[in-house]
């Protein structure tokens, strides 16, 4: 049987970000594939009790804040602790990536992209520019964009059904990876998803 990871994402979110491309080799050296799932977090936090950002506690923001400097240093990868684009409506984005699903292609470098947009280059995802720029340089024609706005509603319908699917699966944030009947939240979950998929987490 073939190892699959569900992937449940938010392009916005810092800890989707920092797990991002682990995940990635991690599911290359298990020959897993990922089965990729932009959701709107602001469908399932009202289901699961989760805030957006600025209605959370004076002190989980304050941690949350603490985590983001640590993580960064752990590993090596730049981070803005408080990006000029954040926050950003992702839909756009969300679009992009699902349209390159749709016609074969794999996401995972328009999905880093838009990540390292946000969180380490203060770009605005919601610029066209800025996408068709992300698209570019990860290998795809400048094109994707328009045509993920040509088949919004279809998209739209995707991601609202990726929406059911997190909730009916347990999922609450992102990052979630769904590996078998195994749900793991957060990206410093990440040992445990290679060790469920048999490998070492370097």
């Amino acid at each position: 049987m073939s190892l699959r990871v569900d992937y449940y994402l938010s392009l916005i979110s810092p800890w989707t970000y920092l797990g991002h491309d682990r995940l990635v080799a991690i599911a290359d050296r298990a020959g897993a594939q990922i089965a990729w799932k932009p959701v709107d977090l602001g469908r399932i936090f009202p289901e699961t009790g989760g805030l957006p950002l600025k209605q959370r506690s004076v002190q989980r923001q304050a941690y949350r804040m603490m985590e983001l400097r640590r993580w960064p240093d752990r590993l090596g990868v730049p981070l803005n602790l408080e990006p000029r684009f954040f926050p950003a409506d992702e839909s756009r984005a969300a679009r992009m990536v699902l349209q390159a699903i749709a016609e074969g292609g794999n996401p995972a470098g328009l999905i880093g992209g838009v990540l390292t947009a946000v969180w380490a280059e203060d770009r605005d995802i919601t610029d066209p520019e800025t996408l068709v720029d992300i698209t570019r340089r990860n290998g795809f024609d400048s094109g994707l964009p328009a045509r993920a706005e040509a088949a919004a509603e279809e998209h739209i319908r995707t991601r609202d059904a990726f929406g059911r699917e997190a909730l009916a699966a347990g999922v609450f944030g992102a990052p979630t990876y769904v590996v078998g009947d195994e749900l793991f939240w957060g990206q410093d979950r990440l040992d445990f998803v290679a060790a469920r998929l048999g490998v070492a987490l370097d």
